[in-house]
């Protein structure tokens, strides 16, 4: 195998193949990248097994082949030659090398045999449709800060990806919770995604399918079924094994009858809330919301530390509410808001918190309070 190709695509395509490889594991075949040349295309596959990433780029190919070398390696490399650079790779199968070479830098990497190399195996897909990178994005990003880190409810370790019905009618719905707090974000339902059975997307591989949603107009080819999903663009396919668990039912926990309503100005009510949660103590990061007509205390007292009070003006006509909460739970969720104003459903100081933005009600989240 001979090619050349430009930095900035090797860059790219290794560097989406090494952020699977997991850093330790006992099968040395994992920590390589398997690169196949042919036509006037070069791909790059990494895989740990349960995450596949399969990344294409143009290339000048003078002899077409294919070997694997170690992920990391070869992106470090890449990583520190110069913009611009014209990168040619060249693989000697007999000496079990991969020579780099670049301006007047060469570099002589060990490969391993392409057959070790675990292939994904393909699955049939039940359901398939494309919807764009943006509003994949948005579903995504705004649920994903509530995924549990509790390995122990392992069925909670990623975001749930299914359809449902909302009052705007059918929707692609995504939903996260660890049992503190839940986020139910809505999109509408794109065509082909009707039957499309319900999946937990592991939270390693939201991290990786975030790196393929950045061009907004790009539309997204999604395939699933029951125990793999697929994301793919025209250059670079994400296949992930699904989470092998049942997600509780999160409607019994999403409050209805909340009728004491706040609003207030979404950035300053979570610049507040950082400030007066700067002496909180670490453990418990208790945040005190004092509310009254119009009118928003928080307030933090840490014994060992101090104390910290700060009011805002907000929209408020309800009888009087004390509630505390999390500060970090309030911060992630009030950094979700897009609109200006955020939106806070109250019951009573033992019952969980609604909020949503505006009067969106495609984005709802639930956060549970603490005693303070």
């Amino acid at each position: 195998m001979k090619i050349s190709i430009e930095r900035g695509a090797l860059l790219k395509a290794v560097g989406q193949a090494q952020s699977v490889v997991e850093r330790r594991n006992t099968i040395p075949i994992l920590a390589n990248v398997l690169i196949e040349a042919e036509g006037d295309r070069v791909s790059f596959r990494a895989t740990d097994l349960d995450i596949e990433v399969l990344d294409c780029a143009p290339a000048e190919v003078s002899r077409a082949g294919t070997t694997t070398v170690s992920a990391v390696t070869l992106h470090e490399i890449v990583r520190k030659l110069p913009d611009g650079a014209l990168v040619t790779l060249t693989d000697d199968p007999t000496a079990g090398r991969l020579t780099v070479q670049a301006g007047k830098s060469t570099f002589t990497l060990a490969t391993l045999p392409k057959e070790d190399f675990p292939m994904m195996a393909s699955s049939e897909y039940v359901s398939t449709f494309k919807a764009p990178a943006a509003v994949l994005r948005r579903l995504f990003d705004k649920s994903k800060f509530a995924i549990s880190t509790e390995e122990t409810r392992y069925y909670l370790n990623g975001v749930y990806m299914h359809t449902a019905t909302s009052e705007d009618g059918p929707v692609l719905r995504c939903v996260a919770t660890d049992g503190h707090r839940l986020a139910r974000i809505d999109a509408p339902l794109p065509v082909g995604a009707e039957n499309m059975p319900g999946v937990i997307v592991p939270r390693k591989t939201v991290g990786e399918l975030r790196k393929l949603l950045d061009e907004d107009e790009m539309e997204i080819t999604v395939s699933v079924s029951e125990t793999k999903v697929r994301f793919a663009t025209p250059t670079i396919t994400l296949t992930s094994k699904v989470i092998d668990g049942t997600f509780p039912d999160y409607t019994r926990v999403i409050p209805l009858g909340n009728t004491r309503k706040l609003e207030v100005d979404a950035a300053e009510f979570a610049k507040a809330v950082d400030r007066v949660a700067t002496i909180s103590s670490e453990r418990s990061r208790a945040v005190k919301l004092s509310i009254d007509e119009d009118r928003l205390v928080l307030s933090v007292n840490a014994p060992d530390a101090g104390a910290a009070e700060e009011e805002l003006a907000v929209a408020y006509g309800d009888e009087r509410l004390e509630i505390g909460f999390n500060a970090k739970y309030l911060l992630e969720i009030a950094s979700q808001v897009d609109r200006e104003n955020a939106v806070f459903l109250f019951n009573s100081s033992g019952d969980p918190t609604l909020m949503r933005e505006g009067g969106d009600m495609s984005a709802v989240y639930v956060v549970m309070p603490m005693r303070v």
